[in-house]
């Protein structure tokens, strides 16, 4: 079922690249902050950032990417040890994805190095404004560890969980409005030992919906 799925992910890659390519149009890629100045402190965690291997940039292709890791200040005040669990951000931003460059699915990646998917669903984020958000939610394990992973496509002010609709959306909007913008956000926090799995989903929803409020000045709406 799984092969049947990344055969199928494949598939709607190639057939954007090749009209995307045949299309021949410039990208429409509006301004942005540098993603690299994307706040340092988000409540009451501070960033740590992490370099990349050159090889799995490589990959990656040409982006611009952030790897970093959020822990909370020794100052503040936490009733709960879970509030204590440092939390990843990673986020590839791709200005364009003519030239045959594409995001890197999790559904790929993740069991590339060692990771095993438990379960997968959507769940919604909130904005202050009230908006909703939907993003993808999974549980995935390598025998040692297990994490909590929200994940999900940001697109033109949109979010977007599927791989399959991230896709076909990035083939329409090429059409529409020149642009093939779009970046993948990704967070990732431990399930500790003896940790209910509801709370590791609470105390990333609550992160990455800090993380939407900022998004728009790195990632364009």
């Amino acid at each position: 079922m799984r092969s049947a799925r990344l055969w199928a992910v494949a598939f709607l890659m190639s057939v954007t690249a090749v009209l995307l390519y045949v299309r021949g149009d410039v990208d429409r890629v509006p301004p942005s902050r540098p993603l690299s100045e994307l706040p340092m402190t988000i409540g009451p965690r501070i960033g740590t950032d992490y370099a990349i291997d050159p090889e799995q940039l490589e990959v990656l292709g040409k982006g611009v990417f952030l790897n970093r890791i959020y822990t909370v200040r020794r100052d503040g005040m936490h009733p709960n040890a879970g509030d204590l669990a440092p939390i990843g951000l990673y986020i590839g931003y791709f200005p364009t994805q003519r030239t045959g460059q594409s995001i890197h699915s999790p559904q790929n990646c993740l069991p590339g190095a060692g990771w095993m998917f438990a379960s997968s669903g959507v769940t919604d984020l909130t904005s202050a404004t009230g908006k909703k958000y939907s993003v993808g939610e999974y549980l995935i394990t390598n025998g040692t560890s297990t994490q909590e992973v929200l994940y999900w496509y940001q697109m033109q002010g949109r979010t977007i969980a599927n791989d399959y609709k991230a896709k076909l959306y990035t083939l329409a909007e090429s059409i529409r409005s020149h642009r093939t913008d779009a970046a993948l956000v990704r967070v990732m926090t431990a399930v500790n030992p003896g940790e209910d799995q509801a709370d590791a989903h609470r105390r990333a929803v609550a992160f990455a919906e800090q993380v939407v409020q900022v998004l728009p000045a790195y990632v364009p709406d």
